[in-house]
């Protein structure tokens, strides 16, 4: 599957989106207050956004989980459905562009547009492209039993099952390991 740089940087986008909201009740948002948002929007190289405010943070918030709902929908059907939404609730604008030093590409949000509809056109597209693409299963969630975090798995195979092979895969494969060990002495 190709995957064109601007689709990839929605991809992580949308993931590192994602992967900010609480895991239960008790631990921490990852997008707490303006701030954070402000941060964030800069590390991933967010154009066109102007001043943020509590509203565009809640908005934010909002679709978030409804990104979530992307990665957690049971088959592509339920995927485009929630795709679908975003997208038009975004009010998408395709217009092709060339800034900060990338070739051409397209963005999908209209000229002024609010961040969290920016996210919702760019990153919806993004996830769109797999689920036309026959590879909705690769949005995945981690498969560690204490980490629920949302991933794209972009192996050839399909075969990744954790966010992070050197934390989340390591540590289960130590405690097997482990178990084995115990087990076979006895």
């Amino acid at each position: 599957m190709l995957i064109t740089h601007d689709t990839r940087c929605a991809l992580d986008t949308v993931v590192d989106l994602v992967n900010t909201a609480p895991e239960d009740d008790t631990a921490a948002d990852g997008l707490p207050d303006v701030a954070t948002l402000t941060d964030f929007v800069s590390n991933h190289e967010i154009s066109d956004v102007g001043a943020l405010s509590e509203f565009d943070l809640s908005a934010v918030r909002k679709i978030r989980g409804r990104f979530a709902a992307v990665f957690a929908a049971p088959d592509a059907r339920a995927a485009a459905g929630q795709i679908n939404e975003l997208v038009a609730a975004a009010g998408t604008t395709p217009r092709l562009t060339d800034h900060d030093g990338y070739d051409w590409h397209v963005h999908y949000f209209a000229p002024g547009a609010s961040v969290a509809d920016h996210l919702a056109a760019d990153c919806g597209m993004a996830l769109a492209f797999f689920v036309v693409a026959g590879e909705q299963e690769r949005l995945r969630r981690c498969e560690a039993p204490d980490c629920r975090r949302a991933f794209v798995d972009l192996s050839r195979n399909r075969s990744r099952r954790y966010c992070d092979s050197r934390t989340c895969g390591n540590r289960l494969h130590v405690a097997a390991y482990r178990a084995r060990r115990k087990e076979a002495a006895g």
